[in-house]
């Protein structure tokens, strides 16, 4: 967890200067971990952050974490409907998805939710890792004859992994994907 508050010593975040300025701190702080996990970045304190700090800052950082295939998985913790509001339109206008909760004083994690939106195939493969836990494309492929074949699953259960919505999980050769929060 990354307290957004400590990291840049104000509540009121604007100006793509101080978003990259941010980058570069998060960029710093990020360790790579051996298996997948959740990087929350917690907006808890920031009363307003505008669109130029934020794509400067989250939306660069979870590119980059994405880019070079890292083990952590952005998720967006505890930021107020003014946030939310700046960052869900940024992810409708370059055509991406966010991953949001809340995580309380003792580390419990609330519901997620997307910022933004999936196409129609993406929403069903990510609702279905969601509700399996775990899964693969041969599973998904075996349990929806109709739907499509295991390439087609491989290719969505890939974007969601790129979109940083999902984990994926090698084994070998195999490759197995799960929720980002399990129980979310």
């Amino acid at each position: 967890m990354i307290s957004i508050l400590q990291a840049t010593s104000a509540n009121i975040l604007s100006g793509a200067n101080r978003g990259q300025e941010l980058l570069v701190t998060l960029l710093r702080m990020e360790t790579e971990q051996d298996s997948p996990q959740p990087l929350f970045l917690d907006f808890a304190g920031i009363d307003v952050a505008t669109a130029s700090f934020l794509r400067e800052s989250v939306l660069a950082f979870r590119d980059i974490l994405r880019a070079r295939r890292s083990t952590a998985y952005l998720v967006i913790a505890n930021a107020n409907e003014n946030v939310l509001d700046e960052l869900a339109e940024l992810v409708r206008s370059r055509g991406g998805v966010l991953l949001t909760c809340s995580v309380d004083a003792n580390g419990t994690v609330s519901p997620t939710k997307l910022l933004g939106s999936l196409d129609v195939k993406q929403q069903l493969t990510f609702d279905l890792v969601m509700k399996k836990g775990e899964t693969d494309a041969g599973e998904l492929s075996r349990e929806l004859k109709d739907e499509a074949q295991p390439t087609a699953w491989n290719n969505r259960l890939a974007s969601l992994v790129s979109l940083g919505l999902i984990m994926e999980i090698s084994q070998g050769r195999s490759k197995r994907y799960r929720p980002i929060l399990q129980g979310a």
